[in-house]
């Protein structure tokens, strides 16, 4: 075995300088007990995925250029390549320039891989079938050998083969939306819990830090993690573990040195509220870390009550509330983080062993999930929460740990309240909302039951103060009677049976009044399907409320790019896009027939709602119908839908929309103006903007030139920015008349650089950061460091097809823009401009 396995090797090595890369040159063995498979993902000089699976001590190896598809339709091409080491599973990096295969790899996905009749067989007649257990990848799969002309191109096809993952292309494509590395995550499959006897033993076992737990200090703050609401179990429930949903705040204890602070998932300090239990654990002399968990108030069943704590709180009396931990993510100069949760759970159980009373390990269940959701419900608890065995612990919302309620129940913002009838005091309804994908508040409805009269009383004091004289929500509300409004403060707890078609709550109840969570980021809890034990289902980042027409229509022919494709891009690139486009005026460019067709923008709102885009305030400028802002990435997503292909911003942001905070160079070359003075000329730019102690960010245009931009204090009115930045330019233009000029029109730019100042008028508007352009290609705008300008060889270096290729980066060379903004007086002065006031 080890001479055949040297052997298979043979052509991997002859094509390596191991001096060089840092590719490893071992063999390396399996040592999971099962065959591993690996998919990386591979910038070499094409983008491809590098498929490698596990079969007689090496990894059998095939390049996909387009990726694995969970569409049956899709045929695959895999070329067949030489065979890899195992130890080459656990490669990321770079592979330097002039090495073969130059270019950076990430692990895209891995995990194990199961053989459906015999490997060795299926391998070599060319037809081998398989099922992938991974973090995306999942279910039957076929690598089916082509009979190719051409010898030397070992050619095959991968295709996925029908079972639940299979995922139509133009509703899914896992490419696209799972772009990431999965290194760092643990092997995709259910963790064992440690069998271990009674005993000093188990003592000692339990007491050992887990094997996973990486030196590190603890950090300074901590952001939860969150469980995701299910509509029902997952269908396998082996790979879980099940916990009681308690019915209190969340809270996070920090063991420090000297001290033990509480703080509430908000990053509230509640050591104060909560001496007994930061006394109580400082006395237990833990190690510095973190501990997670909840505290609640329990009644005389046993069962968690919310409306209890609340009380306890506002009566300060607080002694009698518990605290139930469930996870360690630090603990004694480690991260724990990437330990998988029950050995987590294990370790923590051992450090809370004999604790003082107040203190409790909340305990895992073992009994089927649908039994344990009906005896919480029977014993008045609010539901259970399950969490994959083998997860990581992820500072977010993460389908790794699902909620499951006894009932509908979640917070809503009150932005008014009824008057009271009968006997009734105080007040007689909460009129409630929820906020949309845009963000603004959206009637719920009213609940009127659930208050007694010490609630009524307490509720009505802290209506009060935030009296309105408008309503805060922002569809009509038609209600019969008096009616208060209030600013959308308070966040109040409901139960209900059901959401009717038109959005309003039935049957709700009123449970209490919650501090913990702001109003701001209260929205609809929809929930969505558990999956099984080692499913890491990939997560679409486009809604399912996205409904796309003609999502296979061609917009650019040269590349062959579909509609579905642009949206995809916008989807995959919406949160780094949003840092350039928050708060900012947009117009947009749309391409309904494709962009060989004539283009038009859009500064206004048409009769087309889009989801995530909304109208300013026309006070703004009164002579012109209101502007548009992208508010949120769905708003990215339903423009797509709506054929827009680029995006393009103001130079002013809403809140001071008169006085500009930023200056755009854009250098256009002309016919024949070589890429090199293009390139040249940026670097010129800088340097006199650094003359002027002015500072300059650099980004492609995606189309033919570069963008220069310097971020300002918005001090002085449009005509005065776009005029300095003319001086600018002129003094450009005079200083070096062979490269640059500051006249438009093509005959005045021929073999040389035109600088656009005109990009800084009032109106006008430059293509936004990561917006794609309608040109032959689709290039893109992305932000670059000035250290990569050298390396840069168009304009359009990357495009809607390659961006992925630079998402690593993201807007990391501009990340001290927002700190960056200078006024401009010195710069003025020192170029004797005087600006007319």
């Amino acid at each position: 075995m080890a001479k055949k396995k040297a052997s298979s090797l043979a052509r991997y090595i002859a094509k390596r300088n191991f001096a060089v890369t840092p590719e490893p040159r071992d063999g390396g063995t399996s040592t999971t007990g099962a065959l591993q498979f690996v998919i990386q993902k591979h910038w070499a000089s094409r983008l491809h995925y590098d498929f490698r699976l596990e079969l007689d001590g090496s990894m059998k190896s095939w390049a996909v250029p387009k990726g694995p598809s969970l569409d049956t339709k899709d045929k695959r091409m895999a070329v067949h390549v030489e065979d890899h080491p195992i130890s080459y599973n656990d490669f990321e990096g770079q592979i330097p320039e002039k090495q073969y295969g130059a270019g950076k790899v990430i692990i895209w996905d891995k995990g194990t891989w199961t053989p459906l009749g015999d490997p060795q067989e299926g391998y070599r007649k060319g037809h081998l079938k398989f099922t992938l257990d991974g973090h995306k990848l999942h279910g039957a799969w076929v690598l089916v050998r082509m009979k190719s002309r051409q010898p030397a191109q070992d050619a095959w096809l991968l295709i996925k083969e029908k079972d639940k993952f299979v995922r139509p292309a133009s509703e899914f494509s896992i490419t696209d939306e799972l772009p990431d590395s999965v290194a760092k995550l643990p092997a995709a499959k259910p963790a064992v819990l440690p069998q271990v006897k009674s005993g000093r033993k188990k003592s000692r076992l339990l007491s050992a830090m887990p094997q996973g737990a990486v030196k590190a200090a603890a950090p300074a703050s901590l952001k939860p993690m969150l469980a995701t609401l299910v509509d029902q179990p997952p269908p396998s429930p082996e790979g879980w573990i099940y916990e009681v949903k308690f019915d209190g705040y969340r809270i996070l204890a920090k063991i420090e040195t000297r001290r033990v602070r509480l703080i509430t998932r908000n990053g509230h300090d509640w050591t104060d509220k909560l001496s007994h239990l930061s006394e109580t654990l400082q006395s237990m002399a833990l190690k510095p870390g973190w501990l997670d968990g909840e505290i609640v108030m329990l009644n005389e069943a046993g069962a968690s009550s919310f409306q209890d704590l609340q009380n306890a709180f506002d009566s300060a009396r607080t002694t009698d509330i518990a605290c139930f931990f469930f996870d360690l993510p630090f603990y004694d100069g480690h991260d724990l983080t990437a330990v998988p949760l029950v050995e987590r759970r294990t370790f923590l159980q051992s450090i809370l062993e004999g604790a003082p009373a107040p203190i409790r390990f909340s305990d895992a269940f073992d009994a089927a999930p649908d039994d344990l959701v009906t005896s919480a419900c029977k014993l008045g608890l609010e539901g259970i929460i399950g969490k994959r065995r083998d997860s990581i612990y992820n500072s977010r919302r993460s389908p790794d740990w699902i909620k499951l309620k006894c009932g509908h129940r979640q917070e809503f913002v009150v932005g008014g309240w009824t008057e009271p009838k009968g006997s009734r005091a105080g007040l007689g309804a909460l009129l409630l909302g929820v906020h949309n994908a845009a963000g603004k508040l959206v009637y719920a409805g009213k609940v009127g039951s659930g208050f007694n009269e010490k609630s009524l009383a307490h509720i009505s004091g802290k209506l009060k103060p935030l009296a309105t004289s408008s309503s805060p929500f922002q569809n009509r509300v038609a209600l019969a009677g008096n009616v208060h409004w209030v600013k959308p403060r308070l966040v109040a707890e409901v139960t209900f049976s059901q959401w009717t078609g038109g959005g309003q709550l039935r049957h709700p109840v009123f449970h209490a009044l919650r501090t913990d969570k702001p109003a701001s980021a209260i929205v609809k809890e929809d929930p969505v399907i558990a999956l099984g034990p080692d499913v890491e289902e990939p997560q679409s980042r486009i809604p399912p409320r996205l409904k796309v027409s003609n999502p296979e229509r061609i917009v650019d022919a040269t590349t062959g790019i579909s509609k579905i494709e642009i949206i995809r891009y916008y989807a995959l690139v919406g949160e780094l896009m949003m840092e350039h486009l928050r708060g900012r005026p947009v117009s947009l460019v749309k391409a309904p027939k494709g962009i060989k067709q004539p283009t038009f923008f859009q500064k206004h709102a048409e009769k087309f709602q889009m989801e995530g885009v909304v109208s300013l305030d026309r006070k703004l400028d009164p002579e012109h119908p209101p502007y548009l802002e992208i508010v949120s990435p769905m708003g990215l997503l339903s423009s797509a839908q709506m054929n827009v292909i680029e995006f393009h911003t103001w130079n002013a942001v809403k809140s001071r929309f008169h006085k500009p905070d930023r200056m755009v160079f854009d250098l256009d070359p002309g016919e024949g103006t070589p890429w090199s003075a293009v390139q040249n000329g940026a670097e010129l730019m800088r340097s006199f903007l650094g003359e002027l102690k002015l500072p300059a960010f650099l980004k492609t245009s995606g189309g033919k030139g570069l963008h220069v931009v310097t971020p300002i204090t918005p001090q002085f009115d449009w005509d005065t920015v776009k005029d300095f930045s003319e001086a600018i330019v002129t003094h450009m233009a005079t200083t070096l008349p062979k490269l640059f000029v500051a006249k438009s029109g093509p005959k005045n730019r021929i073999g040389k650089v035109f600088i656009d100042y005109l990009r800084n008028g009032f109106g006008a508007t430059t293509v936004c950061a990561w917006s794609a352009r309608a040109r032959p290609g689709l290039g893109i705008s992305v932000p670059v460091a000035w250290s990569e300008l050298p390396k840069l060889k168009s304009a359009a270096q990357w495009s809607v097809k390659t961006g992925q290729q630079r998402l690593a980066e993201g807007n990391q060379p501009w990340q001290d823009y927002s700190s960056s903004a200078t006024p401009l007086a010195a710069a003025m002065k020192a170029l004797d401009f005087r600006p007319d006031r």
